[in-house]
């Protein structure tokens, strides 16, 4: 216990020199103009990080692998969907762009309704193996990538170009009347999350386990499907998809923090995003001066990373 504490110790401290050198760090013009929007998008890069962190780490814990996420699943996908349809049917122009609060609010209940309706058929009673899940999630998100690739084919080219900019994670044009409304679905559903933190040690033992411990285990689940639901569709709706990050952070975390306790590893977990996303975008910014987005760095790395866990997982399988 002691040591993991000096391990969140450290991440602690390296956490907040990342955002310090982000916010400090070479600024050109006015303090008084550039400081508050370096901070605005620290905020930003803080909430998505907790958000996908605490999400990937309870929806691993109700599938009970290391390898599955949200995001695998197909819920970014189905966010790039409902862009493209908004772009296809209404434009550019339309109030279900140009309103951030409506897009903000269609995009999240289409990803929430999505994952519920997804996560009840495929993870009822851990009947399905991981294999299939996989296999599952992944066909499902390559006919979702059809549809809007087709779509985007029918687009007019300044539509398209306007429809890329939210199809990618971009943390540099975070708008920051929307960072209130996530801020605000974030601590409900960190409340909720902090009220369960016992009841997810306990359901990391099994289902039979937690039954027999008396857990409502069923029920359990489907909250905490909604949860992790409501926290990936709020940071995908407020920055973009980011697909393999929770994946990275999730195992990062578990292989740093040996222990069972969901409060260490999600803390543990949000701490590594908050290093990964902050230093990651000081770096894209600073020294590879926006020549890439840090998205397309992390789906890179994440994606060698998903891999790795998969052939690690098939050896021990074997």
């Amino acid at each position: 216990m002691r040591k993991n504490s000096t391990k969140l110790i450290f991440l602690g401290v390296l956490a907040i020199i990342c955002i310090l050198l982000y916010g400090f760090y070479d600024i050109k013009g006015g303090f008084d103009y550039a400081f508050p929007r370096r901070m605005i998008r620290v905020t930003a890069m803080v909430i998505t990080g907790i958000a996908i962190a605490y999400a990937t780490v309870v929806f691993q814990t109700i599938t009970h692998n290391r390898i599955l996420t949200p995001s695998v699943m197909g819920l970014d996908s189905m966010y790039e969907v409902v862009q493209t349809l908004i772009y296809f049917f209404a434009g550019s122009m339309s109030i279900w762009v140009l309103n951030r609060y409506l897009n903000f609010g269609v995009a999240i209940i289409a990803m929430v309704l999505f994952a519920i309706l997804l996560y009840r058929f495929l993870f009822r009673a851990d009947k399905h193996p991981i294999y299939l899940l996989l296999l599952i999630g992944m066909i499902i998100g390559a006919l979702l990538g059809s549809l809007v690739t087709f779509l985007q084919v029918l687009i007019d080219p300044v539509e398209y170009l306007s429809l890329q900019t939210r199809l990618f994670g971009n943390f540099t044009n975070v708008k920051a009347d929307l960072l209130y409304i996530a801020i605000g679905i974030l601590i409900i559903a960190f409340i909720y999350g902090y009220l369960i933190m016992d009841k997810l040690d306990v359901m990391s033992l099994g289902r039979e386990n937690a039954i027999n411990l008396g857990v409502n285990y069923d029920r359990m689940v489907m909250n905490i499907l909604i949860l992790s639901s409501v926290l990936i569709a709020t940071s995908t709706a407020l920055v973009g998809p980011i697909t393999f990050f929770g994946l990275i952070v999730a195992n990062l975390s578990y292989q740093y923090l040996v222990t069972y306790k969901h409060s260490i590893i999600i803390l543990g977990a949000s701490l590594i995003s908050i290093i990964a996303l902050v230093g990651g975008q000081f770096l894209v910014e600073h020294i590879l001066e926006l020549r890439t987005t840090l998205s397309v760095i992390i789906n890179f790395i994440g994606g060698i990373y998903f891999i790795y866990l998969l052939l690690k997982e098939s050896r021990a399988a074997g």
